[in-house]
């Protein structure tokens, strides 16, 4: 098969273009300011011109740091790991680091595999979604010396640093709010079946325990989507006909549910309450908007970002363990 893709510029294309050696191409693109103005200027005007892109493969092979951070995210489609990613490169764009991203689908076996794809790029920290891992992924970090950061969770055995929130309290300081305001079968919506879903969980069944009443609940391995919280509360209905409330593990389900609602004539919060978690922008539009738990997520991406810098440049951040806290918004579907 012929190799139709063109041939890339080279150091020596705007070498030959400018009439300068390879090694001062080389030494502006390392720091323009290393080279007289009048030549800055024509090897400035040669890569722009030619559409040069640097090849750093040599360097980062060559280097003790790579000036790239990795990131791995269980899911691409969900805001709410976009935000955490727009919250690292706010940080780590400024200070010179590029970030290479991985998705692994909530599987173990697939981080693993994209921890050590990110680790033969020399990367010079990790920044990791999630708190369980395999042996091995444990094992290669191990390995590799570098410095890791946990986020969204607070896991008590952390590979090493940690930016989160507490999944478990944010559930049951929910739940607590709709028992105050008069709810008293609550069932609870999860989906995937997450560390942070099965903490939800946990938070609903102690602000229910606490209550005296009993928990009840409905779960499936689907990833979450609008349909799948319709399809939920259905299933809700048909079980619990009594229920006057609905604890979602997050928005997506939370949002559906309430459509569907609304498909059957059930006011909301009238007859069914419904709250959230992730506090996502379509929460904010819908009529009535949805009660959810706000979670910070661009903070605890900025937060993980900053303190793999600090440790990255020999200063220490702090704190290596810090929960990002919570807060609750009560929208109209509350009650």
């Amino acid at each position: 098969m012929n190799d139709t893709r063109k041939r890339r510029p080279t150091l020596q294309d705007i070498a030959d273009l400018t009439g300068v050696t390879k090694m001062t191409v080389s030494r502006y693109l390392r720091d323009p300011q290393a080279v007289a103005e009048g030549t800055r200027e024509r090897v400035a005007a040669a890569v722009e011109t030619l559409g040069y892109i640097p090849n750093r493969a040599p360097e980062i092979l060559s280097n003790a740091t790579s000036k790239a951070i990795g990131i791995l995210i269980p899911s691409l489609s969900n805001q709410v790991f976009s935000a955490v990613v727009h919250g690292i490169e706010s940080v780590t764009r400024p200070a010179g680091y590029q970030t290479l991203l991985a998705h692994y689908g909530y599987s173990p076996l697939r981080e693993e595999e994209q921890v050590a794809s990110l680790l033969s790029y020399n990367v010079d920290g990790l920044i990791l979604s999630d708190s369980q891992h395999t042996e091995r992924t444990r094992k290669m970090i191990a390995t590799a010396g570098i410095p890791v950061v946990e986020t969204m969770d607070l896991p008590q055995d952390p590979i090493d640093m940690v930016v989160g929130m507490d999944h478990r309290a944010a559930a049951r300081a929910m739940v607590t709010e709709m028992l105050r305001r008069g709810r008293r079968k609550v069932v609870y919506l999860g989906a995937r079946l997450d560390v942070r879903t099965q903490l939800r969980m946990e938070g609903y069944y102690q602000a229910m325990n606490e209550a005296g009443l009993e928990g009840r609940h409905l779960l499936t391995e689907q990833s979450s989507t609008f349909t799948l919280g319709g399809q939920l509360l259905d299933q809700a209905l048909a079980r619990y006909p009594d229920l006057d409330g609905l604890f979602c593990t997050n928005d997506d389900l939370a949002v559906g549910a309430l459509l569907q609602c609304q498909a059957k004539w059930i006011p909301v919060p009238q007859q069914v309450a419904i709250a959230g978690s992730n506090a996502l922008d379509i929460s904010h539009a819908m009529t009535p908007k949805l009660a959810s738990i706000v979670t910070p997520r661009q903070e605890i991406g900025r937060e993980a970002a900053a303190m793999l810098l600090a440790r990255l440049s020999g200063q220490p951040h702090p704190e290596n363990r810090r929960d990002m806290g919570f807060s609750l918004y009560e929208g109209e579907s509350l009650g």
